[in-house]
């Protein structure tokens, strides 16, 4: 049986997967792309030797990803997509019937059409009227947006390579800008874990642009480090809050999880003092 070790560029350990089939493997022209099947999570999208995405569990991720902040808006209407090739959390985004316009701002063009050929579940919803798709930088994208935007979710690889300019006080600040009056911004932030140095170095830039700022996680097994965080960011509604009625159909999120997805307070509080030790 062929064996697929990971090389994630954090984490303290490596996981390993078995290799039913080699689906597919190419190079775009920002990356290596892998698409692999394993016995227990299906088909695996593999970017730079990173898994991305399972056909078993993605959505956790995807859910988490999306819903906090399309159910802590009271309508949104216009959504920022950045990455996410897969389609996943555009499928998650136009779940909402409020939503009229999803700019899908993804860099890598082949991703898309990888995963529109192996993942169809997932990428079921990036060829619907209401998306426009732009193969583009997304820090350059919203440079040039009006304040017109209620929800900026940031579906990237790990915060390394072209991945970090969306994570810069330059960025955070074109994400401000461009936000509506109870606009949302959500960012994947990596494992609390194995990565809580970066945890607390993406959640003080966002602090130093926004005046509302908090984290909540989700469990995801094919992430390093297990315990998955989403920073999450306004110009003044708290995302803790839901402010339109659960009635989405969804496998993991709901208005229960809503609410006990993020860190406790006092928690919170211990991470940002850097008193929170493991």
């Amino acid at each position: 049986m062929i064996k697929f070790f990971e090389k994630d560029p954090y984490a303290p350990i490596e996981y390993c997967y078995e290799v039913e089939n080699i689906l597919y493997k190419g190079k775009s022209k920002f990356q290596e792309i892998m698409v692999i099947e394993n016995t227990h999570f299906g088909k695996m999208l593999i970017l730079d030797g990173v898994v991305q995405i399972t056909e078993k569990d993605e959505f956790f991720y995807h859910e988490m990803l999306t819903h906090v902040v399309m159910h802590a808006h009271p309508d949104p209407k216009k959504v920022i997509v950045i990455g996410g090739g897969d389609g996943g959390t555009v499928r998650e985004v136009l779940k909402h019937k409020t939503v009229e316009k999803v700019y899908f701002i993804e860099i890598d063009e082949e991703v898309i059409n990888v995963s529109k050929r192996f993942f169809p579940t997932v990428a079921c919803d990036i060829d619907n009227a209401r998306v426009e798709i732009k193969n583009m930088d997304g820090a350059e994208f919203v440079k040039r947006c009006r304040a017109d935007i209620d929800a900026v979710i940031v579906d990237s690889t790990d915060i390394v390579g072209f991945a970090t300019s969306l994570f810069t006080k330059e960025f955070f600040t074109s994400i401000k800008n461009c936000l509506s009056e109870n606009g949302l911004y959500v960012t994947l932030s990596e494992s609390l874990h194995f990565h809580k140095d970066i945890v607390i170095e993406v959640q003080e830039t966002m602090k130093s642009v926004f005046p509302v700022v908090d984290l909540y996680t989700a469990p995801i097994a094919t992430y390093a480090g297990n315990w998955w965080t989403f920073s999450v960011a306004s110009k003044c509604p708290s995302p803790r809050e839901m402010r339109r009625k659960f009635e989405i159909k969804t496998k993991y999120y709901s208005d229960e999880i809503h609410q006990q997805a993020f860190l406790p307070i006092g928690m919170y509080e211990k991470l940002m003092q850097g008193k929170l030790e493991w």
